[in-house]
């Protein structure tokens, strides 16, 4: 095992150089290589923002990018923080000494409520330029809103709760709408809830959040200066009564679960974290009277909406008395409370101090802080600036504070981005489950580090933790390259062999029984796993040795089966004698290379097995390779052996209809030596034609001829049209089947009389039967009594002949009368003849002066013409063009033969002696003009090209040649 651990300990060495360019030994093969740090920018930037206010600023509110501060006493200022170079100032038109109490603005940015020192409250929208005054609420000192984010948009707040200075808890419902002189009020109803008692008497209610859970339940927190009220239940959500109502109707008979502090500050603010606009809220923070009360907000549990609570004392010098917190916000990690100089932001995971940002005396002193949740960004005011701060990266340091804390799945959650800070969190928890025996889940935590491979290997070999030291192999395994094939090869042969040691020490112990089940299921487990097949594959050699060197055959077949090395397994079984379970892994994988490699040995032990094999892979196998294990097998001559091998030789032809010769060849000479019965229906229904057959016939002679099969030989002898050969070995078996051979060559009349003499004279010389020879000569009507007499011996009678003799008399004198009324036939028809060519030679037309020609309708007398007897007449050129395309191409090129002779012979003269003796001597020489002329009439004018045969073969041709089709259709258009 050692030296497994050092064979890839120098693998790693060889990857690291090839990866990194650095020859140092440890490197590990999948490590990164740390850049360096960006420029750390703080989580929290202060901006002040550049604007100089006129009056001094008493309140301030931000939310959804819009901003509403109150300067002095009348005056109201709103930004669009997108439009920030265009504000908006109303005047409140006050004539009397009332101040801005606070200011409230709802999620949307659209709803603003600003409550006066005189118990009013005015009303503002952010599509209107008026300031309306809410008459239903004169006479509350307005402390704190609940929004409704659930119904609540730009034209309407849906139901809100108002908290007053009295303790009473408001419903109420405000619209934007201006309607007119007569119009609608803006506070549709404002109708009291619930009153909120502290140390006996109603207490100001400070602050007010409303929530709905995903179940439909409605919660709404509610604080005083020193408790925390819950309140939990189904909201009303029918059109009638819409609102709380329901909900605080549940606390009419006993009092809400509150939570009580005793320090005050005579005020508190409650802060919500709520990851994204419109989502639920995570986190809350109180700010008290004993510190900040943080916890996380689940609206799924049934009795409390507050969970993992625990108060963070105030930092040193902040608390009740001269420096008390004047608000609180909060972010994800975070909360930061305002005090009159400065502001302190403190972790809310460990409570420490991360910031102390103090603020200038010229400013003033800090009067206000808030946060506007749709962008994250934090507002804090002095009478006379306002500053703004910027949360960024947050969370990048968080995962170091989880950590310290042992929280590790949250540290792996904040880090997972940044590799070389989840390395730390991942070998930190390695280390701690290491410390704390928890082998298992510390070797899957050391597998995803880059840590040092070859110290956590011997780690956990000092430990003798073999299990969580196989896990550890299994999980750096599954995360190798595909390129590191040696890193591999290494950790599959290590795992094999702490596999198989365990399985060797647990074997044979009766007490470890379940624990062995266990661990053969996970090396099984292993061996067959998707993930480490290639690897495993890649190393099978080596794995075989290994469980050859244990001697457990059971996984070496297991693992060959996986790695589908079926070979191996066949193999195995073969060795121990086990052929049927080697059959059945053939016939299960149906791989035909196995089967042709193994069939010699299986056919010996299990041959009928194995052929219902063979049969039932089909056309899969070649038939042709398994022919040497058939012959091996059925050299021994047996039957049986004989039986199965003819078996599977039928099943390739008569079923997969196999045409090989060597396939046919072989089922012949199965036949011949083992089921001669079935030789000749074999060759019988293969065929008697020689080009049809699929067996070679010369082989099949000679093999039929060995065994003394002569029936099948004559059937060879007919299929080779050996005619002579088949009925000279027929007359040796039987004289009907030298009979049939004898009138095979139907169009060989010749061999056919040849072929009857020769049966007639072996069955008059050789069986000496009269009747026979006799009857021979009726089956053979070319046979003749002349042509018998000659094989018959002197001593026979003609008693024997006289019917054969008589019959042959009666056939002479009926084929004489035939040929005398063929003669007399034949002789009227001469006459018929002549009578005709008589009446042809005085036959005549006549052609009158308006005849026009058949084919170009001008008149026929302008031009040389023909005149048929059908009555059609033609111009000779015209009726050469009509006729020249329906003749064959060697007429076509004699008739231009005979035109160009034509042309170039002298015309007919007309005068002395010596221009007919001219033409004489040029007719000497070759045909004349009349004879051309003639030949060309024959040619041109055998028939009228209306009415004769040339019309009738014409009837396929188009009346448009192909050729001028589209110069025909482009003059008709």
């Amino acid at each position: 095992m050692a030296s497994i651990l050092d064979e890839y300990e120098d693998s790693l060495s060889r990857s690291a150089v090839l990866q990194t360019g650095c020859p140092s030994v440890g490197i590990p093969h999948s490590g990164y290589v740390n850049a360096q740090l960006e420029k750390e920018v703080p989580i929290f930037t202060k901006q002040r923002i550049d604007f100089t206010p006129p009056e001094r600023i008493t309140s301030l509110v931000v939310c959804c990018n819009q901003l509403c501060m109150s300067l002095g006493k009348d005056t109201l200022l709103r930004i669009d923080l997108g439009k920030s170079s265009d504000p908006n100032r109303v005047e409140l038109g006050r004539k009397d000494d009332a101040k801005v109490h606070k200011m409230f603005l709802d999620h949307t940015g659209s709803h603003l409520l600003v409550a006066l020192s005189s118990a009013e409250v005015l009303y503002m929208n952010r599509n209107g330029q008026k300031v309306r005054p809410l008459t239903r609420w004169k006479g509350q000192l307005v402390e704190s809103v609940g929004w409704n984010k659930a119904l609540g948009n730009e034209s309407s707040t849906g139901p809100i709760l108002v908290g007053t200075a009295q303790g009473q808890i408001f419903e109420a419902e405000l619209s934007a709408s201006e309607g007119g002189l007569f119009g609608q009020a803006p506070d549709l109803y404002f109708r009291p809830l619930y009153v909120l008692n502290e140390e006996g008497g109603p207490a100001p209610v400070c602050s007010l959040e409303a929530e709905r859970g995903p179940d439909g339940r409605g919660f709404v927190i509610a604080t005083t200066r020193q408790r925390l009220f819950q309140f939990i239940g189904r909201a009303v959500e029918d059109a009638e009564a819409q609102g709380f109502s329901g909900l605080f109707a549940a606390y009419t008979d006993h009092p809400p679960p509150f939570r009580e502090f005793p320090s005050n500050l005579g005020y508190s603010e409650l802060a919500f974290y709520t990851p994204k606009l419109r989502s639920a809220p995570r986190a809350f923070a109180w700010m008290m009277g004993d510190g900040v009360l943080y916890g996380s907000l689940d609206c799924g549990r049934p009795d409390s909406l507050l969970s993992e609570e625990r108060v963070w004392e105030y930092p040193a010098g902040v608390g009740p008395g001269a420096n008390p917190p004047l608000a609180i916000v909060l972010t994800q990690f975070h909360f930061l409370l305002l005090l009159a100089d400065r502001v302190e932001a403190v972790c809310t995971l460990t409570g420490q101090v991360v910031l102390r940002d103090h603020f200038l005396e010229k400013f003033g002193p800090l009067r206000h802080m808030v946060k506007d949740s749709s962008t994250g960004h934090l507002w804090a005011y002095t009478e006379r600036a306002v500053f703004r701060y910027h949360v960024q990266r947050e969370a990048r340091d968080v995962w170091r504070t989880y950590l310290d804390m042992n929280r590790f799945d949250l540290a792996k959650e904040y880090c997972r981005e940044r590799p070389d800070c989840l390395d730390t969190v991942l070998a930190r928890e390695a280390d701690f489950c290491f410390r704390q025996h928890r082998y298992l889940e510390s070797a899957r935590c050391y597998a995803l580090t880059q840590s040092y491979f070859e110290e956590i290997a011997l780690k956990f070999l000092e430990a003798r933790q073999e299990e969580a030291l196989a896990e550890f192999l299994q999980r750096k395994l599954a995360g190798l390259k595909p390129t590191e094939r040696t890193q591999a090869t290494l950790l599959t042969t290590w795992l094999t062999e702490l596999y198989l040691s365990r399985l060797g020490a647990l074997q044979g112990d009766p007490d470890a029984l379940n624990l062995y089940r266990d661990t053969r299921e996970c090396f099984r487990t292993f061996l067959s796993s998707p993930r480490h097949k290639e690897w495993l594959f890649a190393s099978r050699a080596s794995i075989h040795e290994l469980l050859a060197s244990h001697g457990d055959t059971e996984h070496m077949v297991y693992f060959a089966v996986i790695m589908q090395d079926y070979e191996r397994v066949v193999t195995y079984h073969c060795q121990h004698e086990a052929y049927e379970e080697a059959l059945a892994v053939l016939a299960r994988h149906r791989d035909p290379q196995l089967f042709y490699k193994f069939s010699p040995i299986l056919i010996r032990h299990i041959p009928r097995q194995l052929v219902d094999a063979w049969i039932e892979m089909g056309s899969r196998l070649d038939a042709r390779q398994l022919i040497p294990a058939l012959v091996n097998y059925s050299q021994g001559g047996e039957a049986q052996q004989v039986s199965q091998a003819i078996r599977y030789m039928e099943f390739c032809v008569n079923v997969l209809g196999e045409t090989e010769q060597a396939i046919h060849n072989y089922l012949l000479s199965l036949y011949a030596r083992g089921q001669p019965g079935s030789l000749l229906a074999y060759l019988e229904q293969a065929g008697a034609s020689p080009h049809r057959v699929h067996y070679d016939l010369k082989y099949a002679l000679r093999l039929c001829a060995e065994h003394g099969h002569h029936r099948a030989c004559v059937h060879v002898y007919k299929v080779l049209e050996l005619y002579e050969e088949a009925v000279d070995l027929a007359l040796q078996v039987d004289v009907d089947l030298a009979k049939q051979c004898a009138d095979l060559p139907e169009e060989d009349e010749e061999l056919r009389k040849k072929l009857w003499l020769k049966i007639a004279r072996h069955v008059v010389q050789e069986e000496e039967d009269v009747q026979t020879a006799m009857a021979c000569l009726a089956s053979c009507p070319l046979l003749k009594i002349e042509d018998v007499l000659p094989f018959f011996p002197d001593f026979v009678t003609i008693d024997h002949f006289k019917e054969a003799i008589c019959s042959s008399l009666k056939a002479y004198n009926h084929h004489i009368q035939e040929l005398q009324r063929e003669m007399e036939e034949a002789t009227a028809s001469a006459q018929r003849i002549r009578r005709d060519l008589q009446e042809l030679r005085g036959r005549y037309g006549t052609v009158e002066p308006q005849d026009k020609c058949s084919t170009c309708d001008f008149p026929l007398l302008n031009r040389p013409f023909y005149l048929f007897l059908c009555g059609h007449m033609f111009h000779a050129d015209c009726l050469l063009q009509a006729v020249r395309p329906g003749l064959p191409a060697y007429k076509q090129a004699r008739l231009e033969e005979l035109q160009r002779k034509l042309g170039a012979a002298p015309p007919p003269t007309k005068g002395s002696g010596k221009a007919k003796e001219a033409e004489a001597g040029a007719s000497a020489g070759g045909p004349s003009r009349e004879q051309l002329k003639a030949d060309l009439d024959e040619l041109v004018a055998a028939e009228c090209v209306y009415c004769g045969e040339l019309m009738i073969r014409s009837i396929d041709r188009p009346f448009i040649d192909p050729q001028h089709y589209e110069e025909e259709h482009l003059s008709w258009l």
